[in-house]
């Protein structure tokens, strides 16, 4: 996860899962579930949801295109990322193309890392980010824009954690989350 000089903001949470890292890999390589909080509404997204699609290569090969779309508070809101890393089981990262049309955050790279651990597999998921360029969503993005980043890759913790559990009873498994700003 080197640092990207066009993002000086981060975020990453950390968690420990009782499953090896190519099983983990497969589930997570399906970007429909991997992003599915994005598809529902929530205090986070202002009750929008986003709607996904993918190419024909469904997000699961270098160079391969996501699309996101949605509205909020009014706002179309869209984006487009481009597979940067694929190397399975244990990297994959994704970055937007030009400018999004979001509302506290700007363009990112996101991603995962999947390592090896005693009793299953550690997974990163990570955030490389800058905020919005201008006007009302730059004001939103001091305010809110850290807060955004951590739910994301906060809740795509979660999620493989609902899905595969904790490798040992006296792991709490919750994801363990570092910001910094560059």
């Amino acid at each position: 996860m080197d640092a990207n000089p066009r993002f000086a903001l981060h975020h990453r949470s950390e968690v420990l899962l009782a499953v090896d890292p190519a099983r983990l890999f497969a589930h997570l390589d399906d970007h429909r579930r991997l992003s599915s909080h994005m598809e529902k509404p929530s205090l986070m997204t202002a009750g929008a949801s986003m709607r996904i699609e993918t190419d024909d290569r469904h997000g699961q090969a270098l160079g391969s295109v996501i699309r996101m779309t949605g509205r909020v508070l009014g706002m179309r809101l869209s984006l487009e990322e481009v597979v940067t890393a694929y190397e399975p089981p244990r990297h994959k990262a994704w970055e937007t193309v030009g400018e999004p049309r979001l509302l506290v955050i700007g363009g990112y790279r996101m991603g995962f890392e999947i390592d090896q651990a005693p009793g299953g597999s550690r997974l990163v998921v990570f955030i490389d980010y800058r905020l919005p360029a201008k006007g009302l969503s730059l004001l939103l993005g001091r305010v809110l824009g850290g807060a955004y980043a951590a739910w994301c890759t906060r809740r795509m913790a979660e999620d493989a954690r609902a899905v595969f559990g904790v490798p040992s009873p006296t792991s709490k498994g919750r994801p363990l989350d570092e910001h910094r700003q560059d």
